[in-house]
């Protein structure tokens, strides 16, 4: 199959997003300790073959966007493992990172760009890890890739493939960690609120809050430990100051995660007061009902019979006939008021 030819780039030398029909967003070409630069215009491919033997220590990095012309350029020019093809159209059910031959196939959740705390807001990337390659591919944008790009684009020096990955883990913890923190901040006015007595409008604001971290526990509890179970045995071409980026970006992320699930069982118990709290309110509610619904009682009943219009009604001509009726009410209703409240302070 004949390799498809590069599209043009901006101005500036990079591409732009929608630039490429191929799919491909950015690209940037790594040389040992020296800042990346982007990809140019042509010789893509002659160089990605050449790469490992007339520039030891660099690589590339290609990010694509999603979609079947991304997937048909790589399938047709790049030789990666299967499970990362696979990846790129399949719904992945949690976080994976595993090896596959000489190649690292990582498929992990991030949150959008322009993240609202809805659970709706995250997506995957999808990468294939080489020693000469890093391949990323997403159909969102997602925070944590952009801050790597960011990065990037600031000149910061990568020594290898695997110290870019190690970066995105430090930056996927760092974008969880910002979200605990704003998350944390909504909980502790929520809290002092409750203790306000103003819970209202707090119940919709917890929910959402429990269902994104609850989504997050879910999704990216499993990352650490696949990082761990790769840094028992690792790929050969890891060398140590990688797996120690690696390892100390699995304990970042480690600790990240623990304090949103933390967190969410803070919004869980708080959640729990509120409902007691509005349980206690609607006893306090039907037992004011109540007591009114049986004060009313001896005046409903006496008024429902004298009220039939039939002989032989008592005191019917007397002259202070209405004054005994009334009397004998509030004696009915003062006796009834003893019995409800009464015994219940005793």
């Amino acid at each position: 199959m004949n390799p498809e030819p590069a599209r043009p780039l901006s101005e500036s030398g990079e591409l732009r997003y929608g630039a490429d029909g191929n799919g491909l967003v950015w690209g940037y070409f790594f040389t040992p300790g020296g800042a990346a630069k982007p990809v140019e215009q042509g010789g893509l491919l002659e160089r990605l073959s050449t790469v490992a033997e007339k520039e030891p220590g660099s690589f590339f990095w290609l990010h694509f966007l999603t979609s079947a012309a991304s997937e048909r350029w790589i399938r047709g020019n790049l030789d990666l493992p299967g499970s990362f093809l696979d990846s790129l159209h399949e719904e992945a059910g949690s976080t994976r990172l595993e090896q596959e031959d000489r190649s690292l196939v990582a498929v992990i959740y991030d949150v959008l760009f322009d993240f609202t705390f809805d659970p709706a807001c995250v997506s995957t990337v999808v990468l294939c890890i080489t020693p000469q390659l890093v391949v990323s591919a997403r159909l969102k944008p997602l925070r944590s890739v952009d801050r790597l790009r960011a990065a990037v684009r600031g000149g910061h020096v990568f020594r290898s493939s695997t110290e870019l990955l190690a970066h995105l883990m430090r930056d996927q913890a760092n974008v969880l960690v910002d979200i605990v923190r704003r998350s944390t901040a909504r909980v502790n006015a929520i809290e002092d609120q409750l203790l306000d007595n103003r819970i209202s409008t707090n119940r919709r604001d917890m929910g959402s809050l429990r269902r994104v971290l609850v989504r997050f526990q879910r999704l990216l509890a499993p990352e650490p430990a696949a990082l761990f179970r790769l840094l028992n045995k690792p790929p050969e071409w890891i060398g140590g100051e990688d797996l120690q980026d690696l390892r100390q970006a699995a304990e970042e992320f480690s600790a990240a995660v623990t304090d949103s699930t933390a967190l969410a069982e803070r919004v869980k118990l708080l959640q729990e007061e509120v409902a007691s709290l509005i349980n206690e309110q609607t006893g306090r509610t039907l037992f004011i009902l109540t007591i009114v619904t049986v004060l009313a009682l001896p005046i409903n009943l006496i008024a429902g019979l004298f009220g039939m219009n039939v002989g032989g009604i008592p005191f019917g001509n007397q002259p202070h006939g209405f004054l005994v009726i009334v009397g004998t009410m509030i004696a009915l209703t003062s006796v009834v008021a003893w019995l409800a409240l009464g015994r219940r302070k005793t």
